[in-house]
């Protein structure tokens, strides 16, 4: 038997039922190992990967082949760009950047409509600075305003942690956005025109919202080690707004313009240019470029202080990479034990929307495991596998995406990381954590959901 072209429903040589109970026991597997016995996410999913392909009656030298083809595919399209964002991101962050933009949209919406001005300003710099990094920056800012208007931290803060959660899900550059649009092969393009409008949809409704409603009910003080001295920065060290804005920008228009080259008459030179400039890793390096002479060098930065600074944002991104790759792992293996042949019959009986299915595989992930890259890896890897997905329109792909990345943002509770920070930064008990920061992150979830049901509708 040639295993390689031989990839029928009954899984390789054993019978159909026992090729599904490998799929299942392989999932259940990871989870076991990540939640009960703590093992880092890492091994997890290379035992569980193993498990699934020799459980599945592989021969092992193409288990070995596999794991190898895993890693190599999953990674060749997104390592680049993880790590150029990430330095795009530092460089933003280190400049004082983003607390420029914040401190613009505050003054120009003006106190009454702050949660807006957060949470606009928390979409703009999550999809390109990682989440952590911008409540560390951007929150004493919600503090500055809660303090000025003795309303509820909550009233401010939630509108912030919304613009950034909602912009990481759903708009690239952001890591997690890239790996399910490269996993699904939706082009980053069509993914930022339907990422965008989702996730201001989420910002509002998660973020705006519910921020008021949950601010206006539960009262938090601003916390007593804050000042606003501490929060604010000298005017005069920080860059202009037009500038930091025109360069958070230039990645996003030039993928647009690139996407857009092939649908707008144009001369073909031209067409030509705009297509390379379009590439997401040529887009990036000339915004990390522009970002270090702009924001670093002609701000007096030494070129080894910004070797430095970029050095350091290099750091998380290892972990991420890995995470991804062993993710890829599972998701080849899957694929070639022929997970979309047993999933598709069952799809076609009683066939439920795939973004619905989408998500609620995202979901049930995100609740278990608490991670939202391994969510978002899981459930794009499982659902590429469907034969009925890979003969999808772009379109449809494309809400799929924003379901999975929907799907890996909700129901955060004490096993993510997250909820612990919002914990920790506003000064609240586990409780209030509850009620406020897990129920945004289901509403931006649900929100996903919403816009890739109505995308879907027009694919």
């Amino acid at each position: 038997m040639n295993w390689r072209k031989d990839v029928r429903p009954n899984v390789y040589g054993r019978p159909h039922q026992a090729g599904h109970r490998c799929h299942r026991v392989g999932i259940a597997l990871l989870l076991a190992l990540i939640i009960k016995f703590k093992l880092h996410p890492v091994l997890s999913m290379m035992v569980s990967a193993l498990a699934i392909g020799i459980g599945a009656g592989m021969p092992l030298d193409l288990v070995a082949d596999t794991v190898t083809k895993g890693v190599g595919t999953t990674l060749q399209n997104i390592a680049l760009l993880i790590g150029l964002g990430s330095m795009f991101g530092q460089i933003l962050e280190e400049s004082g950047g983003a607390k420029k933009i914040a401190q613009t949209f505050i003054d120009t919406f003006g106190q009454g409509h702050s949660s807006w001005a957060l949470g606009i300003t928390g979409l703009v710099i999550g999809t390109t600075v990682f989440f952590e990094a911008g409540v560390v920056v951007l929150i004493p800012l919600a503090f500055s305003v809660a303090s000025q208007t003795k309303k509820s931290t909550l009233y401010y803060g939630i509108a912030l942690l919304a613009g950034l959660a909602a912009g990481y899900a759903f708009v690239p550059p952001s890591a997690g956005s890239v790996l399910v649009a490269g996993t699904l092969s939706v082009d980053l393009g069509t993914m930022i025109l339907v990422g965008i409008p989702t996730a201001f949809i989420a910002m509002a409704i998660a973020g705006v919202i519910w921020g008021r409603n949950v601010g206006g009910r539960i009262f938090t003080d601003v916390p007593e080690h804050f000042t606003s001295a501490e929060g604010a920065s000298d005017e005069k060290e920080l860059p202009s707004f037009g500038m930091v804005l025109a360069i958070v920008l230039t990645p996003l228009c030039l993928i647009l313009l690139g996407t857009l080259s092939s649908y707008i008459p144009m001369p073909a030179e031209l067409a030509s240019i705009l297509a390379f400039l379009g590439k997401p890793f040529v887009a990036l390096t000339l915004a990390t470029l522009v970002a270090m002479y702009l924001l670093g060098a002609r701000r007096g930065y030494s070129g080894a202080e910004l070797k430095a600074l970029l050095d350091r944002s290099l750091k998380p991104v290892g972990m991420i990479l890995l995470v991804i790759a062993c993710g890829g792992v599972i998701r080849r293996m899957l694929q070639d034990c022929g997970l979309g042949q047993v999933i598709g019959p069952m799809l076609e009986a009683s066939p439920p929307p795939l973004v619905v299915v989408a998500f609620l595989i995202a979901v049930m992930v995100r609740a278990s495991v608490g991670s939202s890259i391994v969510a978002m890896t899981m459930a794009s890897g499982i659902m590429a596998a469907m034969p009925a997905v890979a003969g999808a329109s772009v379109l449809m792909r494309a809400a799929i995406c924003l379901a999975i990345c929907g799907g890996a943002t909700a129901l955060s509770h004490v096993n993510d990381a997250g909820f612990w920070m919002c914990s920790s930064f506003l000064e609240i008990d586990e409780k209030t954590t509850l009620k406020s920061w897990t129920v945004m992150e289901t509403l931006i979830g649900l929100s996903g959901l919403a816009c890739a049901l109505v995308i879907s509708f027009f694919a």
